[in-house]
């Protein structure tokens, strides 16, 4: 019986269960011996050239200044005190950028679709010309040719004489927190998590009764009332910091620089293009039988494109809207063209010529970009996954 059985199943190697299982593991040994290699390699030409290895460097001494921080630094902090600030940039501009390039692209996409011709033509002309023209161009030409354009501190242009704009960057009052100010942080997280709790249950109110509550007026009152009320209560502990002209600058405010906005305006509207071409295209894939039968209810166009078209659009729309955010991060790293002060710039810049640990730092920039790319990617797949048709 064991003999006829192997007759029957052949050579060993003639199994494509065995075959793919060995053909997978040479590999796997290829792919780590060459690993080896590099490495090997790679360490012995830091040897033969004196360079050390390891991140001993990052408590070192950065020993150079950083012109925007939202920690405090200088020039005597640490390496790893530069990584964080960098980092801290790096997620301050993205985030930005996303916000600012999801609510335009959503507006000019919809914006296209509009019955009103001079208003398609000109949403379809914003993504024609912004979209195709490259997104380092787009920069240089906001920093250089707008905003460097802009007047000395001196002759700047103001706004009620509390915000002024010039070459140096926008100066704005800057809010200075006094003793009971943090109640109203807390207060605005305590409405925030009413907010959520009110659309929840609104949402379960009306599919079982059909009755809608007015969730848009009770959570505006909640996130604005609850807050501002504390505020009252609590006497109003916040004192504003006017920025006034004394020489050739500004003393106090806060000034944002030309280099954030430059980058953050090219970042936005350049994403903003590709965000209105999803959107057009997930508005086009809802079956025209939806708006027909919302039209022939008597549903205002309103309602219509809110309850009816954008829903069930999104699921089309998400998946590449997360492409497009994560676009937008990595090109975020274009900012050491004018000199922002990214990771790019002040970790994988400065700190390398001055460390020469190049390996350390790029694999840390490198990881940096891969985290951040996952976490938004994970957090968009979570928000796909409650944004597709339940099946019933």
């Amino acid at each position: 019986m064991l003999r006829s059985s192997s007759r029957e199943r052949g050579p060993l190697w003639r199994d494509p269960t065995f075959r793919a299982l060995l053909v997978q593991g040479i590999l796997l040994l290829a792919l780590g011996a060459f690993i080896a290699m590099v490495v090997s390699n790679t360490l012995a030409n830091l040897e033969a050239r004196g360079i050390t290895t390891g991140f001993g460097f990052l408590q070192e001494r950065a020993g150079f200044s950083i012109p925007q921080t939202l920690i405090d630094y200088s020039g005597d902090s640490t390496y790893a005190r530069t990584f964080v600030v960098g980092l801290l940039n790096t997620l301050l501009v993205s985030a930005m950028g996303i916000v600012a390039a999801t609510l335009i692209g959503f507006a000019v996409g919809i914006a296209r679709l509009s019955p009103n011709w001079l208003l398609a033509r000109l949403a379809t002309a914003y993504v024609e010309i912004f979209r195709n023209i490259p997104l380092l161009v787009q920069i240089l030409f906001w920093y250089f040719a707008v905003l460097q354009a802009l007047p000395s501190p001196r002759d700047s242009l103001s706004l009620f004489e509390v915000i002024f704009l010039n070459v140096r960057g926008v100066v704005l009052p800057d809010p200075q927190p006094l003793a009971g100010f943090a109640a109203t942080p807390w207060a605005l997280l305590v409405a925030v998590l009413a907010t959520w709790g009110l659309v929840r249950f609104a949402k379960r109110r009306q599919a079982e009764t059909g009755r809608p509550l007015p969730v848009f007026r009770l959570g505006a009152l909640l996130l604005i009332g609850l807050p501002f009320a504390t505020f009252l209560v609590t006497g109003m502990p916040l004192e504003w910091s006017i920025p006034t002209l004394k020489g050739f600058n500004f003393q106090g405010g806060v000034t944002v620089l030309p280099e954030l906005i430059a980058l953050w305006l090219a970042l936005s509207i350049y994403t903003a293009s590709f965000i209105a071409e999803i959107v057009r295209s997930g508005i086009q894939s809802v079956p025209q039988g939806q708006v027909e039968a919302a039209k022939a209810l008597s549903l205002p166009a309103g309602i219509i494109l809110r309850k009816v078209v954008i829903p069930q659009a999104m699921r089309v729309i998400v998946p590449q809207l997360t492409s497009q955010h994560l676009n937008l991060i990595k090109n975020s790293s274009l900012a050491t063209a004018i000199g922002y002060p990214d990771l790019v710039a002040v970790f994988s810049g400065t700190a390398l010529n001055q460390t020469g640990q190049a390996i350390e730092i790029v694999a840390m920039t490198m990881a940096v970009y891969l985290l951040i790319n996952l976490v938004v990617s994970a957090l968009m797949n979570l928000y796909n996954a409650r944004t597709l048709l339940k099946e019933r």
